[in-house]
């Protein structure tokens, strides 16, 4: 059914809001480091962002 997320939302409260800004700061960092070469260094400046 296409109406269960809503429904949802009335009976639990429950967002995707939670989703939706970690995906808008990875977005936001990946933008601002796009010329990292160090893959490690990149995936651990990540970690760090969301600790």
């Amino acid at each position: 059914m296409r109406y269960i997320p809503i429904l949802n939302y009335f009976n639990n409260r429950s967002t995707n809001a939670s989703a939706e800004y970690f995906n808008a700061k990875t977005k936001e960092f990946i933008a601002q480091f796009s010329g990292a070469k160090d893959i490690k260094f990149f995936l651990f400046r990540l970690t760090k962002l969301f600790t």
